[in-house]
């Protein structure tokens, strides 16, 4: 495994299943955990314990750590990272750094038994309850430079040095400084970092995630396939897609009518989408979605843009709508409604997309709601990426899917 990388050597029985290999994926795209991945030929002839990443070693003694951490809910400095570690001995050194593994640190301890102990005791452990897990490494580095003391580096051995320069990254030799949580693609402008929504995503689902969410992606941007080009365009993308996060832009490929690129507001947001909406069907197509190699979509003539748009969901009350990411469900929920509606407006208002066999109106808090369960998801998906945002009755409506079985 090349952790640095995000990549990882393979070595087969013999040349000619290796050729098997390649050849059957030439044709298939390889996914894992919802990432696509990518076949090829390596120049290694043979794999040895040498072929580890350039910073850390595996399991040979060393007094510097390296420290990868998954599912990062909440921001780690360098104070949390000291007192996490220092209770194993005297720890000299931090640095921290992003890289393609995700947010890493390396932690030279004064003496190599030091390092063990404290690899033996927090290897697999959590910073914080459910999350931000400990994965280390003895590193290959035989001592670290720290240039400067600040919340992503510090020298305990010599307090007197400078905080970075402003506008600089701390420690460009082990990586790019700032967390995972920091503003992707610095300098394109993506509105919605994850740091934002951090607190609100450990509110959302009590310190963990949902199972199969990672939370490591960094990527924002998705690609949708096989969708029908007759019957869908940018706002219904839009108006499904939002649910699991903001919009930035959207994209329709004109030489590939079926496909679309969808920019998530940060990289937690588009593994939602991608999670939830894998095999969804709507207007007769099962939709193929998966994060795209592209790490943004360049503004142009043929993107639309709802980087602006009040109709953008997580820009308020975003651990509720955090919490109520799903699959398309048979039942969708309807919100500011007028208080004078009806169940009667409320089906003729939605009939047009499928058979309803149930409807609830109900007022919550002074404000009129309503459930309306379809007989199929793909029936439900339709009217909610086509009636969402739509005007009854004079009030703009909202519409999500509801998780609720039965009304």
């Amino acid at each position: 495994m090349l952790r640095a990388k995000n990549q990882a050597l393979i070595q087969m029985q013999d040349i000619p299943t290796a050729v098997n290999a390649l050849q059957f994926y030439a044709n298939v795209q390889p996914s894992i955990r919802g990432r696509n991945v990518y076949v090829q030929f390596s120049s290694h002839q043979e794999l040895t314990t040498m072929d580890q990443n350039t910073q850390g070693r595996g399991d040979e003694p060393n007094r510097i750590l390296l420290v990868t951490i998954h599912h990062m809910l909440y921001p780690i400095t360098v104070d949390v990272l000291h007192q996490v570690f220092s209770p194993h001995g005297f720890v000299e050194k931090i640095v921290t750094f992003q890289k393609s593994a995700g947010f890493q640190a390396l932690i030279q301890y004064q003496s190599r038994q030091n390092a063990v102990v404290a690899r033996t005791a927090l290897q697999g452990r959590n910073i914080y309850d459910g999350c931000c897990q400990l994965d280390i490494q003895f590193s290959n580095l035989d001592e670290l430079q720290v240039n400067y003391n600040n919340e992503r580096s510090r020298d305990f051995t010599n307090p007197n040095l400078p905080t970075e320069q402003k506008g600089r990254s701390s420690q460009p030799g082990y990586g790019e400084a700032g967390g995972m949580y920091g503003l992707q693609a610095a300098g394109r402008g993506v509105a919605f970092p994850q740091m934002a929504n951090a607190a609100a995503i450990a509110t959302a689902f009590g310190g963990g995630l949902p199972p199969g969410i990672s939370g490591t992606n960094e990527r924002c941007t998705v690609l949708v396939s096989n969708l029908n080009p007759d019957r869908i365009d940018e706002d219904k993308l839009f108006n499904l897609f939002s649910i699991y996060g903001n919009i930035v832009r959207i994209k329709l490929l004109r030489n590939k009518p079926d496909h679309a690129l969808i920019q998530m507001g940060d990289g937690f947001q588009a593994e939602l989408a991608v999670h939830f909406l894998k095999g969804a069907l709507i207007f007769g197509k099962q939709l193929e979605v998966n994060f795209s190699k592209h790490p943004n979509i360049t503004q142009g003539a043929e993107t639309h843009e709802y980087v602006n748009s009040n109709l953008n969901r997580f820009n308020r009350n975003a651990a509720k709508n955090y919490r109520y990411c799903c699959s398309p469900t048979k039942m969708i929920h309807l919100s500011t409604l007028p208080l004078e509606i009806t169940e009667e407006e409320i089906v003729s208002h939605l009939e047009e997309h499928g058979t309803i066999l149930n409807t609830k109106l109900f007022e919550m808090n002074g404000k009129k709601q309503a459930l309306v369960m379809f007989e199929t998801e793909e029936q439900a998906t339709e009217a909610l990426v086509c009636k969402h945002a739509t005007s009854l009755a004079g009030s703009i409506i909202r519409i999500s899917f509801s998780q609720l079985q039965s009304i």
